[in-house]
């Protein structure tokens, strides 16, 4: 658990610095900000679909209710489709 505060805390200045480097104010204005959060969802969501690809894998709407559809709307899939 601790693990997990320091790399959010470690991101959290990582930001901050290129903040900075890029002379937005913080906290950034409400689009910058919504478009930051956009990309982090973007670049967190990019890494299972990189690894299918790069497996071979069969990347379809099946895989993306699988992979996806419980961290985006927090309920579990379809009976059809399990949950690993």
């Amino acid at each position: 658990m601790l693990k997990t505060y320091s790399v959010s805390l470690a991101v959290g200045i990582l930001a901050g610095l290129i903040y900075a480097a890029l002379g937005v104010n913080s906290p950034a204005p409400p689009i910058i900000a919504l478009l930051g959060l956009f990309g982090m969802q973007v670049g967190e969501h990019l890494i299972p679909l990189v690894k299918s690809v790069i497996k071979r894998e069969r990347v379809n709407l099946r895989w993306f209710r699988h992979e996806y559809h419980h961290k985006i709307g927090d309920t579990p899939p379809p009976s059809g489709d399990k949950a690993s």
